[in-house]
């Protein structure tokens, strides 16, 4: 009898799984609001609020929406803060996409690791923001804060999509309004923050040696001005753009600034800038419906002008999956990796992952979907910034900071090395960055897609001499979207 009502409750079981996975056709508005509370190993915790906001009229077009607007309001407990607002639709235009977005990032406390990947020096004990633990085996008695600085972004982005006839080609435009200012870090917990006064920590950062020497512009140090133009072309066959189970992807587009918002006190220092981007993503069905392939090439560099320092970290977009997608490095490139590691002119990298669906259900009157994705994620520099400029620092022996290794067990000093500006300049060639990891993703309605990845650097750089490059831990994220 045991057996008789336990396989009659399996039965049970699997036919309301079964029938839970066809999918409830959505119409009018919907919803996806959600407490902003996360984690990302580069940027601490975030606290706030966000929400995604679908139309789908009569539902002619499910899983496309009509529109979508995304809200957000949040703050991370490394010093940054995050308000944007994001539209999207096909059809409010007949025959063209729009999308635009109003977007402030206020970063206090940014990374900053150099440029040019191995020729900057990366020391795991020097990139804290606040002082050393108890517990620590190691004491930086300076340089907290060493790999950080102030960059706080203003953007306003607007796009435009049409067909070529009723082909899978289409092209793409827009124009993008950038406000940077950046300089020293600003953050209670560096040596030398006046709390009372409020006034930056004066301890030496590589933000302020590249300024020093000259490798960051001095008309640029403060950040600038810029109107983007982005012009390209699109193929597209996927099945569907935000879960894609098959069909190819394809961008090539330019974008650049010409210098006229700026004022630079001569021609040499002016930044007019252009580059071009290059995507392809492929999607392969290995089992229908469940597990999928997905594989991303990409390029982006400058192909003539002189980009400023403060727009290196910038990956352009067509279709704006992240609410600022940057790199090298972290949630959006080089998952596992820190984030902006990589700085140069030009990238290339590659993300491959398995996506699989594993479950399908409803509740709350939603289509849900539980996917993991395992990724192998690589990419290096390809055109250098400045690195000729860079060598500078071979000449400034500056003291910087010391690092004091104290045994575990005991807590006596074992070492203390006083590391000098010359030291990170290394002068390395340099090499392909790669990471690995696995994700979970809980997606509604095949939209909106809150994702949890873990990734972790695992290139040895010891026989180059660059041992822990790109992080020594696991990195960890929190956000929306799948990131291709």
């Amino acid at each position: 009898m045991k057996k008789i009502l336990l396989s009659a409750a399996l039965m049970a079981a699997l036919s309301f799984l079964a029938n839970a996975a066809e999918d409830q056709v959505k119409t009018g508005i919907n919803f996806g609001p959600l407490p902003a509370v996360g984690y990302s190993s580069d940027l601490g915790w975030h606290y706030g609020a966000l929400t995604d906001i679908y139309w789908y009229g009569d539902g002619s077009k499910y899983p496309e929406y009509l529109w979508k607007v995304n809200v957000e309001a949040s703050w991370y407990s490394k010093g940054n803060s995050v308000y944007h607002t994001f539209f999207d639709s096909k059809y409010l235009i007949p025959g063209l996409r729009v999308s635009a977005a109003v977007s402030y990032f206020g970063n206090k406390t940014t990374n900053f690791y150099g440029f040019n990947g191995a020729s900057s020096l990366y020391v795991p004990e020097l990139d804290r923001i606040t002082g050393p633990s108890k517990t620590a085996d190691y004491l930086p008695a300076e340089g907290q804060g060493f790999y950080l600085m102030k960059r706080n972004i203003f953007r306003v982005a607007t796009c435009l999509q049409g067909k070529f006839g009723e082909s899978n080609w289409g092209w793409a435009g827009g124009l993008t309004y950038w406000w940077l200012t950046t300089g020293h870090a600003e953050n209670k917990g560096l040596m030398g923050y006046n709390k009372k006064e409020g006034t930056p920590a004066t301890d030496l950062s590589l933000y302020d040696l590249y300024v020093k020497n000259g490798i960051i512009p001095e008309a640029q140090k403060n950040g600038g001005h810029h109107l983007e133009l982005k012009a390209g072309v699109v193929f597209d066959t996927r099945d569907h753009e935000n879960n894609p189970t098959r069909g190819t992807n394809l961008e090539v587009y330019f974008f650049g600034s010409p210098d006229i918002l700026n004022k630079r006190a001569s021609k040499a220092d002016r930044t007019d800038y252009l580059k071009l981007a290059v995507h392809f993503k492929q999607f392969f069905p290995i089992i229908q419906d469940k597990l999928t392939f997905g594989g991303h090439l990409a390029y982006q560099g400058i192909i003539a002008g002189n980009a400023p320092y403060y727009m290196l970290q910038s990956i352009q977009a067509i279709n704006m999956k992240q609410i600022n997608t940057e790199g090298l490095g972290s949630t959006c490139t080089l998952r596992g990796t820190i984030a902006n590691r990589l700085q140069g002119n030009g990238y290339a990298w590659a993300n491959l992952e398995l996506r699989w669906n594993f479950l399908k259900f409803r509740w709350i009157n939603q289509n849900w979907t539980l996917a993991t994705n395992p990724f192998f994620d690589m990419g290096m520099i390809v055109q250098p910034y400045r690195a000729e400029q860079m060598k500078n620092l071979l000449a400034d022996v500056t003291p910087v900071c010391d690092v004091t290794t104290k045994d575990k067990k005991t807590g006596n000093i074992i070492e203390t090395k006083t590391y000098t500006a010359s030291q990170f300049y290394t002068g390395n060639k340099e090499g392909l960055h790669m990471s690995a990891g696995i994700g979970l993703h809980v997606i509604m309605n095949q939209n909106f897609n809150i994702n949890f990845e873990f990734g972790k650097d695992f290139f040895d750089g010891k026989k180059a001499g660059w041992a822990n490059n790109d992080g020594s831990g696991i990195g960890i994220n929190i956000g929306l979207n799948y990131i291709f």
